[in-house]
């Protein structure tokens, strides 16, 4: 056995052997590492006998899982909640908050310490928290969809789910499993596994088992994560059948301590991306301004602690502190309401991948159709129907112990097929490559190999027909012309069809190989009915509208593939084939995936070439699979999606879980993916022109003004107070438009807006200066108390401006917006009356200016409509990605 201790998988830790005995007197001989949980090997006290093939007691494994505790890896750093905690201070946006809460505090400016105080702890506290609830709500979603394995307990197969897995159970494993956990092969028929998750290797790696006698004096290398007798954690089953004795679970499997020493990350998501990049942006525009402002402040000979606050106060007026909160209250709420829709989401950042898909790639059965098949005629050579074609069909299903599918499930539905007599010898299991599965058996006198699988894998290793039970012909041109025709008209009825083949051996032959697939019998077809989904229209006819181009990637024939999307009204805009692709290069691939929406007759391996040609071409491509060898799909789609009953490896390997297998389900996690960004973008808008306008007016009043614009600690309470308006905004309505097109963040999109929206905040705000100088004769505090409740006013009123692409008055809010924004207003208006004007350097303002802010507010806010709808249209025809 391997094990890792650290980062590499050694057997590092060997201090002894433990020796077990079994009840028939045998001994099996087991290393053991020091920290390992192997109490495994031969029997246990109460009787279990695994290499037997027994499994556990119910009892036993109960207290095994009391004993080692779930079977999962520990907890890695980043799920540490007090790390979680101290990260948030390394934002850019809270760093620039500390220092000026340290610097206020140095200089005894204790008013605008506890503000500045406060604004952090709000704003790390509530993204802490609604994280927190977040990842818990992930977690229990994710539970829902959680892997299961099949294992032998009181001798009998069930279902639990794989974190239950303990050591010295028996896990039975076939093609599309994960395996669990740790442990040897006790059998094992044609077994491949995947295992590149543990050493980068990508091709299949046969496994073998072994017998207690061979692992008496088994030597293994301590270095070898290839040992062939061994399975691991983290692999994945390609192909064949097998028993696997657990060893070792949780944190002590390979990969269980690989990731609990080195806690690997995540990569970055191009959503997370731009919003460190936007962070950043602040940053240097706040270091720029406050520089600038304090520059000022020292030439015109200002007291130079009163410049450092100010400057200090600008710098925390400047930072969007509370996006980190916007972001998580508005991704968990669209990981919930997705839930609702049946869409469960593994990670928060990807319910804003799946908002900003653009093509989604999907098979056909199941999705376009109901996936309830149904076997619906058996046809021989001259197209009648043949009991004796169900037969070989029946027997080569029964007997076949790798992949079953659905189309075996719809064979064995007729049970009134006679088994009885029959026995199975060997069997050659299917593969994806072959696309066949070979089954040697036996009744009386008469050995057989019977074959099922893919008419155009069957029929090239035909040279003979059944015509009868007594008559077997020669393949002729004639007859290859009638098989073929017969299959057209078939598939062209919308049959997903099967070739049935066989071949009489001796009775020596022990062994099913593959060589033995050649010279086959042709014994007719079996047609399988998937009819087409009655929901999948509507969905393709919304997608379509909501802009995600669909393009089917399947396995069938295109004459099966046409019928469905013929009878789904769905458009083919282009059509290729398995072997049209393989003899395209990247490039002319990626030119042909533009135009096509039809692909048929294609390999997993294809199916991952296309997903990569349409990304070169710079779409955000969502891929749904279920299947075995959908998993390298999965990862290199931007949103890998898959299905509750979908193999344990594609749910692994996916994004995102569908409850239900619906493109109506999937369609509304979409436009929720983009409701979630659209109000995330909106805090980032506004923080960009109307607050920025506002900071930059401040630092410019520097200039010309004989006395600070405003106080520090009246900047403090102005965003602080700003800041509280804009928590309802992860609640706000979405306007229908803007969910009916993929969403991508665009830190330039961002930067433009600002330069566009900004500018007039800053005229406005000069405006008021007018008027509080040269009208109202304002002295310092009256200055600052107007100014203050202009700038409050405005900067929160604009929201409803900047909130929508359409006419303010023509989109509609959220209540708690509405009702969150008109509060802060009138408290910002209370602040400035007794008792609480002394506190914060107000003076009582006139009822005169009331209505000159009205005005000016008015005037603002039309103006600020104007420049967005120019804006946009100017958008509209530039080439800026939004």
């Amino acid at each position: 056995m391997v094990f890792a201790k650290a980062t590499l998988p050694l057997w590092l830790e060997m201090q002894e052997y433990v020796l077990t005995e079994r009840p028939a007197n045998m001994t099996l001989l087991c290393r053991k590492p020091r920290n390992s949980n192997m109490e495994v090997a031969g029997t246990n006290a109460q009787g279990s006998s695994q290499l037997a093939g027994d499994g556990l007691s119910q009892e036993v494994a109960a207290g095994r899982l009391e004993k080692y505790g779930l079977n999962e890896p520990a907890k890695a750093r980043k799920n540490n909640w007090l790390l979680s905690f101290i990260e948030r201070f390394k934002n850019p946006l809270v760093i620039i908050l500390m220092g000026a809460g340290l610097v206020s505090a140095a200089t005894g400016e204790m008013t605008g310490f506890t503000i500045i105080f406060a604004i952090v702890c709000m704003s790390i506290t509530m993204d802490f928290v609604q994280q927190y609830r977040a990842d818990k709500a992930v977690e229990r979603l994710s539970q829902s969809v959680s892997l299961e394995s099949t294992v032998l307990r009181d001798q009998k197969e069930i279902r639990i789910p794989s974190r239950q897995i303990v050591p010295g159970d028996l896990v039975l494993l076939s093609a599309g499993d994960l395996i669990p956990a740790d442990g040897v092969l006790i059998k094992a028929r044609d077994f491949f596994v995947n295992q590149s998750m543990l050493t980068g290797e990508t091709y299949p790696v046969e496994k073998k088992h072994t017998s207690s006698a061979e692992m008496r004096k088994q030597k293994l290398d301590q270095n070898d994560l290839n040992e062939p007798h061994f399975a691991f954690a983290g692999s994945s089953v390609v192909s064949g059948i097998g028993r696997l004795l657990i060893l070792s679970t949780g944190a002590n499997t390979v990969l269980g301590s690989i990731s609990t020493s080195l806690a690997a990350r995540r990569p970055e998501t191009s959503f997370e991306s731009g919003v460190r990049k936007f962070g950043m942006m602040i940053m240097r525009v706040t270091l720029v301004l406050v520089v600038f402002a304090f520059a000022v402040n020292i030439a015109a000979h200002r007291p130079l602690l009163q410049s450092l606050l100010f400057g200090v106060a600008l710098a925390v007026g400047l930072t969007p502190e509370l996006l980190p909160m916007v972001i998580t209250v508005t991704l968990s709420k669209g990981a919930l309401e997705m839930a609702r829709q049946s869409v469960i989401v593994k990670r928060l950042s990807a319910v804003q991948d799946l908002g900003s898909m653009s093509v989604l790639c999907t098979d056909k059965t199941g999705t376009l159709t109901e996936g309830k098949i149904v076997l619906e005629r058996h046809v021989d050579f001259s197209g009648a129907d043949s009991q004796d074609v169900l037969q070989l069909a029946y027997l080569n299903s029964y007997f076949e112990t790798g992949v079953k599918s659905a189309l075996d499930d719809a064979i064995l539905a007729h049970q009134e097929v006679d088994m009885s007599g029959w026995k199975k010898i060997d069997e050659v299991p299917f593969d994806f490559e072959r696309r066949r599965v070979s089954v040697l058996a036996e009744r009386g006198s008469t050995r057989l190999l019977s074959v099922k699988g893919a008419a155009d894998s069957i029929l090239k290793l035909c040279n003979r027909v059944e015509l009868s039970a007594a008559r077997v012909i020669e393949v002729s041109a004639e007859v290859q012309a009638q098989i073929d025709a017969l299959f057209k008209k078939l598939a062209e009825d919308g049959f997903h069809i099967l070739a049935i083949a066989y071949k009489n051996v001796d009775d020596t032959h022990d062994h099913a190989r593959l060589d033995d697939e050649k010279e086959l019998v042709f014994k007719g077809f079996a047609a399988f009915l998937d009819p087409p989904k009655s929901s999948a229209k509507d969905a393709l006819i919304a997608l379509g509208e909501d802009n995600v181009q669909v393009k089917v990637l399947s396995g069938d024939h295109e004459l099966v593939a046409k019928y469905v999307c013929k009878k789904l009204d769905f458009e083919i805009s282009g059509l290729l084939i398995g072997d049209e692709i393989n003899k395209l290069d990247d490039h002319a691939l990626q030119a042909r995936c533009q135009n096509t929406n039809l692909f048929c007759r294609v390999t997993p391996s294809q199916k991952t070439r296309i997903i990569a040609a349409l990304k070169a071409r710079g779409a955000t491509v969502g891929f749904l699979g279920d299947g075995i060898n959908d998993a390298p799909s999965l990862h290199t789609a931007d949103v890998g999606i898959s299905v509750d009953t979908a193999v344990d490896v594609a749910k692994q390997a996916a994004d995102m879980v569908l409850l239900k297998h619906d493109l109506k389900v999937l369609h509304a996690g979409i436009r929720e993916g983009r409701r979630a960004f659209v109000n995330v973008q909106k805090y980032i808008l506004m923080a960009t022109s109307s607050n920025f306008g506002n900071m930059f007016s401040m630092a410019v009043a520097t200039i010309f003004l004989p006395f600070l614009p405003m106080l520090p600690v009246q900047i403090l309470l102005n965003n602080l107070l700003y800041d509280l308006s804009e928590l309802a905004l992860p609640l706000d309505n979405v306007d229908e438009e803007l969910l009916s097109r993929p969403s991508h963040g665009d830190i330039n999109f961002i930067k433009k807006f600002m330069v566009s929206i900004g500018p007039i905040s800053s005229i406005f705000d000069f405006i008021t200066f007018f008027v509080l100088i040269a009208i109202l004769k304002a002295n310092e505090s009256l200055f600052h108390t107007g100014w203050f409740v202009e700038s409050l006013a405005t900067q929160i009123l604009v929201i409803f401006v900047i909130r929508t692409r359409r006419s303010c008055l023509k989109s509609k809010p959220g209540k708690l917006l509405v009702l969150l924004s008109l509060s802060i207003v009138l408290a910002a208006c209370i602040l400035t009356l007794p008792p609480f004007a002394q506190t914060f350097g107000f003076s009582p303002l006139p009822p005169v200016f009331f209505g000159i802010l009205t005005l000016i507010a008015g005037v603002y806010l039309g103006c600020v409509e104007i420049a967005k709808h120019v804006f946009y249209k100017r958008l509209k025809s530039s080439t800026i990605a939004v």
